[in-house]
C-alpha cells in the first residue's frame, strides 16, 4: 500500500509543475522531420534509445516501467537490463513511452499541458466505446454493432500510434535540450551586490563631484531665493545680460520687441 501511495503522489505532484515542453505536440512533426519518420516506422527502437538517454547512456540505473508500476524491480532487470528492455519495449510498448515521458516531466519539472489530457482523453474513451462494442456484438450477434467495433477500434489505434509517435519526438527533443545540443547560452551567476546602509548618502550626490552644487546628504539645504537663481560658475552675472533679476526686464529696454 505504501508503494502504491507513493505512485500516487507522484502523480499528484505533476499538477503543480511549471515547465513546458519544448515542442508542444501539434508541432513535432516540424521541429524534428527525420526523428518524427524513425518513430513511426520503428517505435520500439526509438523507446529503446530514448530511454538510455534519459538514464544518461547508463542501463544499470534501469528499472522496468521506470519504477512507476508494481512490476519496477521485480522482473530482473538488475541483471541483465538491455535484454529486459527490450522485452519491454517489444511486449509492453506503450508503457517503455510513458514510463520515459513521466521520468522526464519528474526530472525536468515539465507539466501536462490540456492539449496532452484532452487527447490521451479521446484515445482512451475510443478504446473504451470499441470495447463496449465488441460486448455488445457478441451478445447480440449484431453484424453493425461489430462493424461499429472495428471502426471504433480502427480510430482508437489510430489515435494511439499518432500519440506515441508524436510524444516519441517530443521525448528526443526535450532531451537534446537537456543535453545542451541547441546551443543555448549557459546561465551565468550574477554579480554580488552590496545593501545600502541607512548613514550611507544616496540620491543624486552619490557618485558625482562636489562642483554640481548639490550639498551632501545630511546638510541644510540653501533658503529658496526670490526671481532667478544665481548664475553658475563661469557665467556672467545678471546685471551684465540687461534685465533685473528680480522680475522681467522692463518693455522699453528691450526695443525690437516692446513697442
Amino acid at each position: 500500500m505504501a508503494s502504491q501511495q507513493a505512485f500516487i503522489d507522484k502523480a499528484n505532484n505533476r499538477k503543480f509543475f511549471q515547465n513546458l515542453w519544448r515542442t508542444d505536440l501539434m508541432g513535432t512533426l516540424k521541429a524534428d522531420p527525420p526523428y518524427w519518420c524513425f518513430a513511426l516506422w520503428c517505435g520500439p527502437c526509438s523507446s529503446y534509445v530514448l530511454r538510455k538517454r534519459a538514464l544518461y547512456g547508463d542501463m544499470r540505473r534501469y528499472k522496468c516501467c521506470a519504477g512507476y508500476m508494481p512490476c519496477s524491480g521485480r522482473c530482473g532487470e538488475s541483471k541483465c537490463p538491455e535484454f529486459a528492455y527490450t522485452h519491454q519495449v517489444c511486449c509492453c510498448f506503450g508503457n517503455s513511452v510513458g514510463s520515459t515521458r513521466f521520468r522526464l516531466q519528474d526530472e525536468l519539472n515539465i507539466k501536462t499541458t490540456k492539449c496532452d489530457n484532452c487527447i490521451i482523453g479521446t484515445m482512451v474513451v475510443l478504446g473504451y466505446l470499441a470495447c463496449l462494442c465488441r460486448i455488445l456484438a457478441l451478445v447480440t450477434g449484431d453484424d453493425e454493432i461489430e462493424d461499429a467495433a472495428h471502426i471504433l477500434t480502427c480510430m482508437s489505434d489510430t489515435v494511439y500510434y499518432t500519440l506515441m509517435l508524436r510524444w516519441q519526438t517530443q521525448h528526443k527533443i526535450e532531451l537534446d535540450k537537456r543535453d545542451g545540443k541547441f546551443g543555448d547560452a549557459p546561465m551565468t551567476i550574477p554579480p554580488m551586490q552590496q545593501m545600502s546602509r541607512l548613514d550611507q548618502p544616496y540620491g543624486p550626490t552619490v557618485g558625482y563631484p562636489p562642483s554640481y552644487g548639490v550639498p551632501p546628504y545630511g546638510q541644510p539645504q540653501p533658503p529658496p531665493q526670490q526671481g532667478y537663481p544665481a548664475p553658475a560658475p563661469g557665467f556672467p552675472p545678471s546685471s551684465a545680460l540687461g534685465y533685473n533679476p528680480g522680475g522681467y526686464p522692463p518693455p522699453q529696454q528691450q526695443p525690437g520687441y516692446w513697442r
